[in-house]
């Protein structure tokens, strides 16, 4: 006796694997519809946010100074407004960093250490020479007017030529030369206390152009040797291990007409220098030197 085995119904079953997958179709819609939604809102959101922080009185308005010779359209000088937002303890260059970061990545300006030791974000700010990450925005007047430093050529944006700024510094030879060196190989020049506390002060200048910039009498004369250069002479001149010939012949550098005579005694380099700096003070010691160096008793 034989047994019959019915073939399985394969319409029957593919008709069910239809019939059991068709529900799933809508839900994944469903979901693709939910996540699209979702992405619309949070964009939305995202939007609002900005146009409402962009006029919260949580931010800063920056007017920032704009050129770029090699672009067309941006080679005429003009004033960029970004509103960035307001935390305790910014300073400028964290507002800057902010603008260029987030709404212009062509804004260029210098900046390396944020500890005001490098010297490279000095800035016209509302005004007045400062270093970017030593300004506080809490400290400034609305709007935060930024500009590259005056009496230099503009590079672009903020950035300046510091060219003849450095050969400036460079020709009062800022190095020591002296006389003698200690016996000992490994001996060294040792200097007291009391000279230390003299040229202590002049050995903080950063190179940052500040005080050359405030400084009138550089802008009108580039062979002004200026106040950031005179400095650095001092600290030298001043400096105990100084050998007499060298410091003989800087001081002969010092008093001809463009070295410490051209100064005015106007006080600006002081009243901007980042480091305190007694700029005017060096310099008006430095003029008694030359004094006394013309001295003749016979």
């Amino acid at each position: 006796m034989s047994t019959h085995v019915p073939e399985p119904d394969t319409e029957t079953e593919e008709e069910t694997t239809v019939e059991q997958e068709e529900p799933l179709a809508p839900a994944r819609e469903e979901r693709l519809r939910e996540k699209g939604e979702a992405r619309a809102d949070r964009e939305e959101r995202e939007r609002v946010d900005a146009e409402k922080r962009a006029s919260d009185d949580d931010t800063v308005r920056l007017k920032v100074f704009r050129f770029d010779p090699e672009v067309e359209g941006k080679q005429e000088p003009r004033f960029d407004d970004f509103h960035v937002p307001f935390e305790q303890g910014m300073t400028v260059l964290d507002a800057l960093i902010h603008a260029r970061d987030t709404f212009d990545s062509s804004l260029t300006f210098r900046h390396s250490c944020r500890q005001a030791i490098c010297g490279s974000d000095a800035f016209f700010i509302n005004g007045r020479q400062r270093l970017g990450c030593k300004t506080q925005l809490s400290d400034l007047e609305e709007p935060v007017r930024v500009e590259p430093l005056p009496h230099a050529e503009v590079e672009k944006d903020l950035v300046v030529d510091m060219e003849h700024f450095y050969e400036q510094m460079e020709s009062i030879e800022p190095y020591f030369d002296a006389d003698e060196l200690p016996d000992g190989e490994l001996e060294e020049q040792r200097q007291t206390r009391e000279n230390r506390e003299k040229v202590k002060m002049s050995t903080r200048c950063i190179w940052c152009a500040a005080c050359m910039s405030s400084c009138n009498i550089a802008a009108g004369n580039n062979d002004y040797l200026g106040p950031a250069a005179i400095n650095k002479a001092y600290r030298f001149a001043m400096d105990e291990r100084e050998g007499e010939s060298r410091k003989q012949h800087r001081l002969n550098v010092l008093e001809q007409e463009n070295g410490v005579w051209r100064c005015q005694t106007q006080f600006s380099c002081t009243e901007v220098c980042p480091k305190d700096i007694p700029l005017t003070e060096h310099i008006q010691e430095l003029k008694r030197e030359a004094v006394k160096n013309n001295l003749k008793f016979w």
